[in-house]
């Protein structure tokens, strides 16, 4: 065991290297003659990077059938293994006694809600975790070790590996409101961000161009304001029942779905549906254009608190989830003296419907109440969030916004934060990025996607795709990440992402394998 030691040192965080070290040597079996692969992460590719990973040189398990099987058995885990028996397309779980793919849960509190380990030796696959969610990612890191493109038999390296996430929230936010985007649409984004470990949808479904969510209370909001999106062309919007739908979905994959209805500002498909909710209780035409910042609800109407109790009573009843977003950016038609009301009352009306309250970083120039959260994009408003207890979630346009162009040749996207290469998107540090946060001011990271220019889910994918991984990286691994490592992992995943049909960017700044 002394030469497995010394190259463990080499290969793991000293922290974890006794525990790991006891770990191998328990539940592999195998710890006479073990020879650690000291280039682990050019071995294994896995994004994000695990928080430790050993690699036991030539020993492989193969697998020409699949059994899994459960422990304790229950409804949630049985759906994780009939959600990995669906992804391998083998055999359904076969009980909690048999089976060389194991999904157990184990009184581990160090591992956190997300956290998993998971081993393979000759005995078969051990993924295990404190909460049905750390599973589900120790699954993602198993589909991840299962060569791309493989359907009949596959062969694993022997390994442990023991993962536990930087930050909680995890995020992808996809416009829906400038051009329209279909349920299906929204689940393949669900499954391609839950593959990376993001934990967090925000859908944004209110704008200028278009109110995406059925308020029955509210009818004309889809009557007509649903009616078009960016340069006309028709528009759309989710039923009630569809956007159960979506919110079911997410939940299997262990994602959180965040509303946004878009406040005061970027208003006018609201405006355009009921003109009792402008200034001038005149209706203006829908809108199809790009510009922003020139609509507003009247601030000072006791119909536009009603309007907007009803919307969000109706949506806080669909999402059984912990959070509403109000916006509250770019609302530069809203006085400053009426902008910092409406944003005390909206608070309320969300917090009455017992939810919390996200907005867009401008938000901080208002009072915020206990639990508001404040999502940093571009100026310096956090600081003010800050200063009040705001947690901030960390959205810095010229890093994460994916509808950047990645160069000036790119025939999609936008360039008014930059020019967005691959490298930039992750060659920062979250957590001394911005000026005045530390670490523990920041709740995680989040990367919008905006859709003026992107008509098809083709082109989402094409300007989320590289950089998304690169954003899930940062946001799940800890804290030293090296460009050159992860631009090495990233050539890997090329196969990986044609094997699930995205359309992505393949950058120059990789040499894709």
């Amino acid at each position: 065991m002394k030469e497995t030691q010394a190259c463990l040192k080499k290969c793991v965080d000293p922290v974890n290297y006794s525990d790991l070290t006891a770990r191998i040597a328990v539940q592999s079996g195998i710890e006479q003659n073990i020879i650690v692969a000291e280039d682990v992460h050019m071995s294994l590719n896995l994004i994000p990077k695990p928080l430790t990973e050993i690699i036991l040189q030539g020993k492989h398990v193969s697998f020409q059938s699949i059994k899994i099987s459960i422990s304790p058995k229950n409804e949630e885990l049985m759906a994780l293994a009939d959600y990995l028996s669906n992804r391998l397309q083998h055999e359904m779980p076969m009980g909690e006694t048999s089976g060389n793919i194991r999904l157990i849960l184990l009184d581990k509190t160090d591992l956190g809600e997300e956290g998993y380990e998971l081993t393979v030796t000759q005995t078969g696959v051990q993924l295990s975790a404190q909460s049905p969610a750390g599973l589900f990612y120790a699954i993602q890191t198993l589909l991840q070790l299962i060569p791309a493109h493989q359907k009949e038999g596959f062969s694993l390296p022997a390994v442990s590996i023991r993962d536990i996430p930087r930050f909680a929230w995890r995020g992808a936010m996809i416009d829906v409101a400038r051009h329209f985007f279909s349920v299906e649409d929204v689940k393949r984004y669900i499954d391609l961000i839950a593959h990376y470990k993001m934990n967090r949808l925000h859908l944004h479904l209110t704008d200028d161009q278009g109110w995406r969510i059925e308020i029955k209370s509210w009818p004309k909001l889809t009557e007509i304001g649903a009616r078009t999106q960016v340069n006309g062309n028709g528009g759309g919007y989710y039923t009630q029942e569809e956007y159960k739908e979506i919110i079911g979905y997410a939940r299997v994959r262990y994602v959180t779905v965040i509303p946004e209805i878009d406040t005061p500002g970027h208003t006018n498909a609201a405006l355009a549906s009921y003109p009792e909710l402008n200034e001038s209780e005149e209706a203006p035409n829908l809108y199809e254009g790009t510009e922003v910042g020139f609509s507003t609800l009247s601030i000072n109407r006791a119909v536009t608190y009603q309007f907007l109790d009803d919307v969000i009573r109706e949506l806080a009843a669909l999402t059984p989830t912990p959070y509403i977003h109000i916006g509250g950016d770019e609302a530069r038609s809203t006085p400053e003296e009426d902008y910092k009301k409406f944003i005390r009352r909206i608070q309320e009306i969300v917090i009455a419907h017992g939810r919390r309250t996200i907005g867009w970083g401008e938000i901080g120039e208002a009072e915020l109440l206990p639990g508001t959260i404040a999502q940093h994009w571009f100026g310096a408003s956090y600081q003010e969030a800050k200063k009040q207890g705001a947690k901030i979630i960390l959205s810095p346009a010229n890093k994460t916004y994916l509808d950047m162009k990645y160069n000036a040749s790119t025939p999609v996207g936008l360039d008014w934060a930059g020019l967005i290469s691959v490298k930039d998107s992750y060659d920062w540090d979250p957590g001394s990025y911005m000026q005045l946060l530390e670490e523990n001011d920041i709740l995680g990271i989040e990367a919008p996607i905006w859709s003026e220019t992107l008509l098809t889910m083709k082109d989402v994918e094409y300007l989320a795709f590289p950089r998304l991984l690169a954003v899930a990286e940062l946001a799940w691994s800890p804290h030293g990440q090296d460009w050159e490592d992860f631009r090495q992992r990233l050539a890997a995943h090329g196969k990986r992402m044609e094997a699930m049909n995205i359309n992505f960017y393949r950058s120059p700044e990789i040499d894709w394998t």
